[in-house]
């Protein structure tokens, strides 16, 4: 559900996950390996920091692109 009101540079999960072109598994798999971490939200309804998911957005792309 996106219609939450999050704090300004914070993403809800789909929005990471679409970012990051990955479905809401793979989040939660990156989220598992301590890639990402939560930054606010509930267990169910996380939010990430918008720094961190450019971040790894940005090295994602860089991995891929080699």
């Amino acid at each position: 559900m996106e219609s939450q009101i999050i704090r300004p540079g914070h993403l809800t999960a789909h929005q990471t996950a679409r970012i990051l072109g990955i479905g809401l598994t793979g989040l939660r798999s990156i989220v598992h390996r301590g890639q990402l971490t939560r930054s606010g939200g509930t267990e169910r309804q996380p939010w990430y920091n918008a720094a961190d998911v450019a971040a790894l957005a940005a090295k994602r792309a860089e991995r891929n692109a080699a």
